[in-house]
């Protein structure tokens, strides 16, 4: 085996008992932590206009969102 298998086991397992030691003591009872409630979200912006929107969603696949992209690009 290796000179350095040894110690680095053993630094291992002592780090590892000395690492939940290090960590904040919190007992049961302790309420300094804010509790309040968030604020609401605000409601989304209308970014149609006022564009009535499709009834039914179109299905996404390749054909539809070619078409969309055509129909989105500057006829020339």
């Amino acid at each position: 085996m290796k000179k350095t298998l040894l110690p680095g086991l053993l630094a291992a397992a002592l780090l590892s008992l000395t690492l939940p030691s290090c960590g904040p003591s919190v007992a049961e009872g302790d309420d300094d932590i804010a509790t309040t409630a968030l604020p609401p979200l605000p409601a989304a912006p209308d970014t149609t206009q006022g564009a009535k929107q499709p009834e039914q969603m179109r299905e996404l696949n390749s054909v539809n969102a070619t078409e969309d992209i055509k129909k989105m690009q500057p006829q020339m």
